[in-house]
């Protein structure tokens, strides 16, 4: 998980977090930046949506875990039974 800011891309004015998938070593680029695919994420750390992005390596900042709000705890997810056929 990596935290995006201004210092990978100007794009990034609002940072974001993303779980990165993979590097497309396969792009052409400039030295020093890369072509990554991976997830944006929200303020729970649920993927909201897949990105690819072009980013300077040495701006990425690499994150253990994504940042909750202290007062939105992750509430269980409430299964209910369906019927099917």
């Amino acid at each position: 998980m990596v935290l995006l800011t201004t210092a990978a891309s100007v794009q990034f004015l609002r940072p974001i977090f993303v779980r990165v998938i993979r590097e497309f070593p396969e792009r052409y680029t400039y030295e020093g930046w890369v072509w990554i695919d991976g997830y944006e994420l929200n303020a729970a750390g649920d993927a909201v949506a897949r990105r690819e992005l072009y980013v300077n390596r040495e701006g990425l900042r690499l994150q253990v875990q994504a940042p909750r709000r202290a007062n939105d705890p992750r509430r269980p997810i409430r299964r209910t039974p369906q019927r099917v056929g």
